[in-house]
């Protein structure tokens, strides 16, 4: 039945009364909510509680840490390490796996085209009068498809903006990887000169131990000392030797552990002893402030933007409430010939807008929604413990430094005391003034402290790296916060 013209203006107040409410759930739907930037847990000092020197970092300067050594040999193995090394090989491709992902995102934002053609060909075999009502056909058909999913609601751009952060945090992963393995061959460099240093001490005092045998065994022949004295000297060399394979097997696979990191086979010799080298002097290191370590530590502003990515997430999962509208089309040309008549080319389209909205789904966006939330929160708490932790390792290695900078010099004083005392005792037992046991004991209290002073070293110059590694490694790195949770504020809540 026909409307009457009285219904029909009726209805029309009442369209119109809905277009504002149409208008009103589109603006919804593209609303801004605010949306927190991340923030430590706790507030962060002005300065580190064990720093010297507060002064800010030079991020040019400090790229390149480990030249304020001035070790060419060290220098060396880095650079090549930074082009060699597995780890750092494995993060590009991450990077580049990440990259990928968010071009492939970023693809949904844009209208899919695609194109289409068919050729077919029937022939009946019929007798000509039957073929007017059953004729032979050949179709020639050729086309462009495009699809497209129109995003009202930002999830599609939330996910793109997603994919970007996980991209960003792959890149800080390079960084993180390169100061890892710079920092690994700074400390195993450190741990191979120190077990080349005690090794040449043990060595050298073992040949030392020998020759006072020597000397007992040649007294005991002549009656001036006795058997114990002489089994005494014995043991304290054959002690100093069986210290021997403990340091050359600690030579040995650091060796081996250098080797891989700098990509070599393990079964190459990275360097030899060098009798030369010298331990470092110390100096002193910028920290900066603990703030500036969110956007100097790679494994921070890594978490950072896998916060930032969580976050959009969370907008894409809600966003699945909205509706959606899609488009498709297929706009093309054919050419049909029934029988013997050639038809003349025809142009065809097909165009259609579907809307979809979720009504009733017993609950399933609004689990992926928290689900997604929970996991935001989690990379949150992860990364404020990151960056407590970052703030600990700093004030440890300097803790560490300035304390080990002190037993360092006074195990220098009390080997330099003991090396001259040793000189004394050596003296005196060759002019008979006092006895063997002395001068073992004198003998030992220097072993002790060549062995202690060089463990110190070695301990000084791993604080320095420790704290180098901590405090971000000078690599220059972005801090993708602000502009990914700007883009996560661009989706509905």
């Amino acid at each position: 039945m026909a409307s009457s013209p009285r219904r029909r203006r009726r209805s029309a107040p009442a369209a119109n009364r809905l277009l504002p409410l149409a208008a009103a759930v589109a603006l919804a739907a593209c609303s801004a909510p605010v949306v927190r930037p991340a923030a430590p847990s706790v507030p962060l000092a002005a300065t580190f509680a064990h720093a010297h020197d507060a002064r800010p970092q030079d991020a040019a300067a400090g790229a390149a840490w480990w030249a304020a050594w001035g070790d060419p040999t060290l220098t060396a193995l880095i650079e090549e390490a930074l082009g060699a090394n597995q780890d750092i090989a494995i993060a590009l491709q991450r990077v580049t796996q990440a990259r990928a992902g968010a071009d492939a995102q970023a693809s949904r934002l844009w209208p899919a085209v695609g194109v289409q053609a068919s050729a077919s060909r029937s022939d009946s075999g019929l007798p000509a009068p039957v073929k007017q009502g059953m004729p032979d056909a050949r179709v020639l058909r050729a086309g462009v498809d495009v699809a497209w999913e129109i995003d009202l609601a930002g999830g599609v751009r939330a996910a793109h903006d997603a994919a970007r952060a996980d991209s960003a945090a792959a890149a800080a992963g390079v960084h993180g990887a390169r100061l890892l393995v710079t920092s690994e061959v700074a400390r195993q460099y450190f741990v191979l000169r120190s077990a080349q240093e005690r090794l040449r001490i043990v060595l050298a005092l073992a040949d030392a131990q020998r020759q006072t045998a020597a000397r007992v065994a040649s007294r005991l022949r002549e009656g001036q000392a006795s058997a114990f004295d002489h089994d005494r000297a014995r043991a304290e060399a054959d002690a100093l030797d069986a210290q021997v394979p403990a340091l050359r097997m600690l030579a040995g696979t650091t060796q081996t552990r250098l080797a891989v990191l700098l990509g070599r086979s393990p079964s190459a010799r990275v360097f030899d002893a060098d009798p030369g080298f010298a331990w470092p002097a110390a100096r002193d290191i910028a920290t900066g402030q603990p703030s500036e370590l969110l956007k100097r530590r790679p494994d921070l502003v890594a978490a950072e933007a896998r916060v930032a990515a969580e976050a959009l997430r969370s907008a894409e999962a809600r966003a699945q409430w909205w509706p959606k509208l899609f488009l498709s089309a297929l706009v093309g040309r054919q050419d049909m010939r029934l029988n013997a008549l050639d038809l003349a080319p025809a142009h065809f389209s097909n165009i259609a807008l579907a809307f979809a909205m979720p009504v009733f789904n017993a609950g399933r966006i609004d689990a992926g929604v928290r689900v997604q939330s929970a996991r935001a929160d989690e990379a949150l708490l992860a990364w404020q413990k990151s960056v407590l932790v970052a703030v600990q390792e700093v004030e440890d290695s300097l803790l560490v430094r300035a304390q080990e900078a002190e037993r360092n010099a006074a195990l220098a004083l009390t080997a330099q005391h003991r090396r001259r005392s040793l000189q004394r005792a050596e003296s005196l037992q060759r002019e008979g003034q006092i006895d063997l046991l002395a001068l073992l004991d004198v003998q030992r209290s220097v072993l002790a402290s060549e062995l202690t002073l060089s463990e110190s070293r070695l301990q000084q110059a791993l604080a320095d790296v420790q704290l180098y590694k901590a405090l971000g490694g000078g690599f220059p790195t972005t801090q993708p916060s602000t502009h990914m949770t700007s883009l996560a504020a661009g989706t509905p809540q």
